[in-house]
């Protein structure tokens, strides 16, 4: 059995996916994976869609997109097997007593990279009390700046907080700037699962049964092992961050929950998701669980 599998972009919070091939688990199952890189966050998705390649792994975001905005056809998205199931950023500015309501006085940064981020943001901060229109129009959110501008504005005295992901968090903790609100607190948000598309998935069911076991085995490995372990096996495809950087961002994850248990997307997380990006505008329509979300568990 053999899969071609693209990665999404290059991000720590992605470390467990790196850890399925680094532990060799597909090849455990019968299964060989052609990893394949992505020179931009979502970058190789047309190539899913078109069964030239067999999954990405991705948020379920862009099935939920996907669904609200292309035809029904077998080219369309569906998540499966689950990795991060809690929202990996961050909000880290000055050292005080921080409550999302006040944010609507502060001057934010948003993080312009990716769209999942910023629409999970706005709808908590909504669900506080905070007018994310009226922080718009009052010049206080900032989605021009990509992360490490985020950080130099912050430093700068031009930002009160910065929407960041490891390790820029870390980064910044080292700098004397502390978390004022981890969004992994949120609860279950489907952040990271495979893609594939509904042809592919009915042509491939025993390839990705045996991925999904595979990325079961990882969980189960990380949950046993921990995040330092993680931080060994893993620390090859992060050359740029220095290993003790590495090892902090993965454990402060690992005791946020950042990642699942198990590879079945989580329904209550799918939902806050797509709430999320229904009530930012991002999507018009609520595609529902069942019809973005296959489970290969069991699938002999």
């Amino acid at each position: 059995m053999n899969l071609r599998i693209a990665e999404n972009f290059r991000a720590v919070f992605y470390a467990p996916f790196y850890a399925i091939r680094a532990l060799g688990l597909p090849q455990c199952e019968g299964l060989e994976v052609e990893w394949l890189p992505s020179d931009a966050p979502g970058g190789t998705i047309g190539e899913v869609k078109r069964g030239r390649i067999d999954a990405q792994w991705g948020g379920p975001m862009r099935v939920l997109k996907d669904h609200d905005s292309t035809p029904d056809d077998g080219a369309r998205l569906l998540s499966f097997g689950e990795v991060v199931w809690r929202d990996p950023f961050y909000l880290i500015g000055r050292e005080r007593s921080f409550k999302l309501k006040d944010a609507a006085a502060m001057r934010l940064g948003v993080v312009s990279e990716v769209p999942t981020p910023w629409y999970c943001l706005r709808a908590d901060l909504e669900d506080a009390g905070v007018d994310t229109a009226a922080m718009r129009r009052a010049g206080r959110i900032v989605d021009n700046l990509t992360m490490a501008q985020q950080l130099e504005a912050l430093a700068a005295g031009k930002l009160d907080a910065a929407h960041l992901f490891e390790p820029y968090a870390s980064r910044a903790l080292a700098e004397g700037y502390a978390i004022l609100y981890a969004a992994a607190a949120r609860g279950p948000t489907a952040y990271t699962a495979f893609m594939t598309s509904r042809d592919s998935a009915a042509k491939r069911r025993q390839e990705f049964a045996a991925l999904t076991r595979a990325t079961q085995a990882m969980l189960d490995w990380l949950a046993a092992e921990g995040p330092a372990e993680l931080a060994r096996v893993t620390a090859s495809f992060f050359p740029d961050v220095p290993h003790d950087v590495l090892r902090s961002a993965l454990e402060r994850y690992h005791r946020a929950g950042v990642w699942a248990r198990t590879t079945a997307v989580s329904e209550a997380g799918f939902e806050r998701l797509a709430h999320s990006l229904h009530a930012g505008e991002f999507i018009t329509r609520r595609a529902s669980y069942g019809e973005c979300v296959r489970d290969f568990r069991g699938v002999a």
